[in-house]
C-alpha cells in the first residue's frame, strides 16, 4: 500500500547504506525517491529537478551540514518541510536547531513504522493501518 505517488521526497546521507536503506523505506511507501550522498549533490538535484515535497536528511555530514543544507533549500522552497535524521538526537544543538526551525526529528536506528509515522506527520497522507 502507498501514499500519495506522484510526491517526491529528498533523502540525503554520505553513508551509502543508510542511504540505500531510507530511499528504499521511502519508495515503498509510493514516493518518488531522489537520493544525494551530499548537500551540494542535492542542490545539484534540487536545481535540476525542482520543487520537492520533503527533504530528509542526516544532521551531521562532511561539507555542507544538514541544518545549512536544509536552510539553503528551505531559501530556495520557502515552507519545504525537513525531517531531520540523527544519531544524536539527545544534544542540544540538534534538539534546539529543530525546535527552533519548527523541523521534525528522527533518531537513528528507527524502524519502517517510526518513518511511515514521521512521514504522515509532515506529509499528511499517513495510513496508520497500513503495514510494511
Amino acid at each position: 500500500m502507498s501514499f500519495e505517488n506522484g510526491k517526491t521526497i529528498m533523502v540525503v546521507d554520505d553513508e551509502p547504506e543508510i542511504r540505500k536503506l531510507v530511499g528504499a523505506m521511502v519508495g515503498q511507501f509510493g514516493y518518488n525517491v531522489l537520493t544525494a550522498d551530499s548537500g551540494e549533490h542535492a542542490l545539484t538535484l534540487y536545481k535540476n529537478h525542482g520543487p520537492i515535497e520533503l527533504l530528509i536528511t542526516d544532521v551531521v555530514a562532511p561539507g555542507m551540514s544538514g541544518p545549512m543544507l536544509a536552510d539553503k533549500l528551505t531559501t530556495m522552497q520557502p515552507g519545504l518541510r525537513v525531517l531531520f535524521i540523527s544519531g544524536y538526537d539527545n544534544t542540544h544543538v540538534v534538539q534546539k536547531y529543530v525546535v527552533e526551525k519548527g523541523h521534525m526529528l528522527l533518531a537513528k536506528p528507527f524502524t519502517v513504522e517510526e518513518l511511515r509515522t514521521k512521514l504522515g506527520e509532515l506529509v499528511g497522507a499517513a495510513r496508520s493501518n497500513v503495514n510494511a
